[in-house]
């Protein structure tokens, strides 16, 4: 999973992951979606993700397959918590093949969500150059059971073909085509990243305290951290005392 030192005997497996995601003819549609979709594809699983993060922070999606993967990345990312997160933490893999069998007790906010959902197993893979963190690979399925010894294999190549993926966006600073959904999304954080700033003034706290204020916020409403941040940019929101991060209209 790390673009330095790919699994033993991975190469070639990356290589052809690679081939295949790069290959000329499919409509302008995105590397970061081809190879999402090539993960459906392939490792038995109903639907993928592909997320961009640092040492300190989710950076948002890149890439994610319709369906229930799409809700599940959104409220990994309000609330904080998630196989995503803690694959990007401990540089390991996070397996659960049976949700309904320890995501609640594990992620409360997340796992209330995911058990509402028809995914029945996840699983994330995370993201790295040597110790240096990228993002994860999330997977999901609508039924549960774990990966065969053949898929998870095969998913570590995935992890590494999108190491190397990631990489070649970054480096794309010419603002090619390609590279727009990562920029995008680090876009959509700049807006959380000051809309958390001002709650911060407003509240008087500090910028930790604002980031949970507006995660709780979005949660309790069922809406996007996206929107929330960009009601408060656009002064449509003011945070006050209250609890569960409620804001009231601005000037109020």
């Amino acid at each position: 999973m790390s673009a330095e030192q790919p699994a033993p005997g991975s190469r070639s497996r990356v290589a052809k992951i690679l081939a295949t995601v790069l290959l000329p003819g499919q409509d302008g549609v995105p590397f970061a979606d081809r190879l999402c979709a090539e993960c459906v594809r392939t490792l038995d699983v109903s639907g993928a993700a592909l997320i961009l993060m640092n040492d300190f922070d989710n950076l948002g999606v890149v890439a994610v397959t319709d369906g229930p993967a799409a809700r599940m990345e959104e409220l990994q990312f309000a609330t904080g918590e998630g196989p995503c997160v803690d694959a990007s933490r401990t540089g390991r893999p996070v397996l659960m093949p049976d949700v309904g069998n320890g995501a609640l007790e594990r992620w409360p906010g997340y796992g209330s969500g995911l058990l509402t959902t028809t995914v029945q197993a996840v699983f994330a893979f995370p993201l790295q150059v040597g110790a240096i963190r990228i993002g994860v690979l999330d997977l999901y399925r609508d039924t549960t059971g774990g990966l065969t010894e053949d898929h998870f294999i095969e998913a570590l190549a995935f992890a590494d073909a999108a190491v190397l993926l990631l990489l070649h966006l970054q480096g794309d600073t010419n603002g090619g085509r390609q590279a727009n959904a990562m920029f995008d999304a680090i876009g959509r954080n700049a807006a959380i990243h000051q809309a958390t700033g001002m709650i911060a003034v407003q509240l008087s706290v500090n910028l930790a305290e604002a980031l949970l204020r507006l995660r709780a916020h979005a949660y309790a409403a069922d809406i996007s951290m996206a929107a929330v941040a960009a009601d408060v940019v656009s002064r449509k929101l003011r945070f006050d005392h209250t609890s569960a991060g409620i804001a009231t209209p601005e000037g109020r």
